[in-house]
């Protein structure tokens, strides 16, 4: 069944935010986000007669825009990350629940992970799908969502815990 334009507005509105989150955290860029956010909203309003009622509009919107990004990412890949100083001035628009938990520190931590790890990540936590979902939307068993989030915790707090004690001593 397809959403109604009324029923695309509620969509947009409630979901936006957390579609911005994740394509910030995805790519590192306040414009390149805004820009993915539109094209995922594009998107959906053309494909609308796909979606189909009873399931996660959020999972949903997610895949639509991860593979948005996905195409961005093929298309300019990403700088390597590099050690020294990182300095990002970009606010994140929107309520953010995680907020304190991404620093600019976090951001530039987030950039050293491997693509695969940092997706999963990003989609559980900041675009809060369950991990169900996440395997469903990556094509991979529930087990391998469960594993890449848990290493991409602890390749963050390995690299935060490094970062602090540079910055300390």
């Amino acid at each position: 069944m397809a959403l109604t334009q009324a029923a695309f507005d509620g969509l947009v509105s409630e979901h936006s935010a957390a579609l911005y989150r994740m394509a910030y955290r995805m790519l590192g860029d306040r414009h390149e986000a805004e820009d993915i956010v539109q094209e995922t909203f594009r998107s959906a309003w053309s494909s609308r007669k796909g979606y189909e009622a009873g399931h996660s509009q959020r999972a949903w919107l997610a895949s639509i825009l991860r593979r948005r990004v996905v195409d961005r990412w093929r298309r300019h890949p990403a700088p390597a990350a590099t050690g020294g100083d990182f300095t990002l001035d970009v606010e994140v628009n929107g309520v953010d629940p995680t907020a304190h938990e991404f620093t600019d520190e976090m951001q530039h931590g987030l950039s050293r992970l491997p693509t695969e790890l940092r997706e999963s990540l990003l989609l559980v936590v900041v675009g809060e799908l369950t991990h169900q979902e996440v395997a469903d939307m990556l094509g991979v068993p529930l087990g391998t969502v469960l594993s890449r989030v848990s290493r991409a915790r602890g390749r963050l707090r390995e690299y935060l815990l490094v970062s602090a004690k540079s910055m300390a001593g």
